[in-house]
C-alpha cells in the first residue's frame, strides 16, 4: 500500500483530577481530533484504545469507550505496553493501514489515575516490574531510574545540577503549554535550597524535582491511507519510520546501566533505517522524560550525543527551542504530566503540530522532520516514530 499519514490530532488538558468518567475523558481528545481531521466518527473504520490496566474499575474499556465515541460496530481492541501504549497503538494502526485492512484508524490513549491514592498508583506501577523477583522488595519507578542515574553519574561525571537543568528547561515550556498540568517556573535555587520541595530526596540521587507527575488525560491520533489523507487534509504529516523493542524485565538481565536504555537504541536504529535518515536529520524531538535522567539518556540513545556527552547538550542549551536539536518544548512529561496511556499520543500530537507550523508559542523554526521516543515501564518497551511534513 501507499504511505500512511496522520490527519488529525487531539488532546485533553492534563489535570490532577478529572471530574468526569473515563469515557468522558477519552471524548475530550477524540472530539478535538475528529474536528482537526474533518472526518465523522462513522468514517473511522477501526479504533485502538490504549491505556495501562488497573487504574480504572472498568474491565476491557475498549468496547465501552468505542461505544461512547460512536465507533461501533467498527472493530476495536485494547492496546497495552504500559507508558508506551499509545505509540504502540499508532504503530499498530500504521501497520493495519499499510496492510490494506482499513483506510482510517483512530488511536485513543486515556488514563484516569486520580481514582487511586498516590500509594496505590505507585504499587500498580511497581507491578510493571517482575512481581516474583523485584517489585515485592520495594523497587518502585523512582528507585529503578535512580539505579540508572547512579550508574551514569559514576561513569560519565553527570552532576545533580545537570539533572536540575533538564527540569528547568521543562518548566520553561510547561508555562506556555495550556494543556500542561504543571505551569510554574522552576529555578536552580529550587534544587539547591534544602528547604525547597524540589530538593527533597525521593530515591538517591533523584529528588522531587527530578520526577514527573501523575495526571489524568487523553490523546487521540487519527491515521489514514495516502489517498484519504490527500483528499481530506491540507497538511498531512507522513509516518516515515517506526521502530520497537523490548527488554529483560529484571535489572539483572540488563546490559550496562550507565549506557541508558537498550530498547531506545534498538527502536531508534530500526526507525532511522526505515526512514532512511539519521540523528542529524531530526529537527525537533519528543522524548520520554519520566525522570530527568531519562531525558539525558535519551539524547544519547537516539544518537543526538555520544555516550557520556548528553549532559553537554543541556549545559549548552542545545535542546532548547533555539538550539540545534529542540527536545520537549511542550514541557515534556516533567511539566506536561504523565497520564500513562495518553502520554505517547500527546508526544505524537506535539510533533504533528510542530511539523504543521501550528505549535503556537512552542513552535520551532521551520522543522521538516520530527521524532517521538516513548518508553514503557523501566525501559521494558521502547517505541520510536519518525514523521515528516
Amino acid at each position: 500500500m501507499g504511505r500512511v499519514a496522520i490527519i488529525g490530532v487531539g488532546q485533553s488538558a492534563f489535570v490532577r483530577a478529572y471530574p468526569g468518567s473515563l469515557r468522558e475523558l477519552a471524548f475530550e481528545a477524540f472530539k478535538e481530533a475528529v474536528e482537526d481531521a474533518k472526518v465523522k466518527p462513522g468514517e473511522i473504520e477501526a479504533s485502538l484504545i490504549c491505556s495501562a490496566p488497573e487504574y480504572d474499575r472498568q474491565r476491557s474499556p475498549a468496547g465501552v469507550i468505542a461505544e461512547y465515541l460512536g465507533l461501533i460496530p467498527q472493530p476495536t481492541c485494547y492496546v497495552e505496553t504500559v507508558c508506551s501504549s499509545s505509540t504502540t497503538g499508532v504503530i499498530m494502526a500504521y501497520s493495519m493501514i499499510k496492510a490494506g485492512l482499513y483506510r482510517i484508524v483512530a488511536v485513543i490513549g486515556v488514563q484516569k489515575m486520580s481514582e487511586l491514592s498516590s500509594m496505590e498508583v505507585q504499587e500498580r506501577m511497581g507491578r510493571g516490574a517482575d512481581i516474583q523477583w523485584e517489585s515485592p522488595f520495594g523497587t518502585m519507578m523512582p528507585a529503578y531510574y535512580a539505579l540508572y542515574a547512579r550508574a551514569y553519574m559514576a561513569k560519565h561525571g553527570l552532576t545533580l545540577e545537570d539533572l536540575a537543568r533538564v527540569r528547568i528547561k521543562s518548566s520553561l515550556y510547561g508555562q506556555i503549554n495550556e494543556k500542561a498540568v504543571y505551569r510554574k517556573p522552576v529555578s536552580m535555587e529550587d534544587f539547591l535550597n534544602p528547604e525547597s520541595r524540589f530538593a527533597q530526596l525521593v530515591a538517591s540521587p533523584l529528588r522531587v524535582g527530578d520526577c514527573c507527575a501523575n495526571a489524568d488525560g487523553s490523546s487521540c491520533i487519527i491515521l489514514a491511507s495516502e489517498d484519504v489523507a490527500k483528499s481530506v487534509c491540507e497538511k498531512p504529516v507522513w509516518i516515515l519510520g517506526v521502530g520497537s523493542a523490548a527488554e529483560a524485565v529484571t535489572m539483572t538481565g540488563r546490559p550496562d546501566l550507565s549506557e541508558g536504555l537498550r530498547v531506545a537504541k534498538v527502536a531508534a536504529e530500526k526507525a532511522y533505517r526505515m526512514a532512511g535518515l539519521g540523528p542529524k536529520d531530526i529537527d525537533v524531538a519528543e522524548v520520554h522524560d519520566c525522570f530527568t535522567i531519562a531525558e539525558i539518556m535519551a539524547y544519547e540513545n537516539l544518537g543526538f550525543a555520544k555516550p557520556g556527552e548528553g549532559k553537554e547538550l543541556i549545559r549548552a542549551k542545545e535542546t532548547y527551542k533555539e538550539g540545534s536539536i529542540p527536545v520537549n518544548v511542550d514541557g515534556g512529561l516533567l511539566s506536561k504530566g504523565h497520564p500513562i496511556g495518553a502520554t505517547g499520543g500527546s508526544q505524537v500530537r506535539t510533533i504533528v503540530l510542530q511539523l504543521r507550523g501550528e505549535a503556537g508559542p512552542m513552535q520551532v523554526k521551520d522543522p521538516e522532520i520530527g521524532l517521538v521516543h516513548n518508553i514503557g515501564g523501566v525501559g521494558l518497551y521502547g517505541n520510536v516514530i519518525i514523521m515528516g511534513r
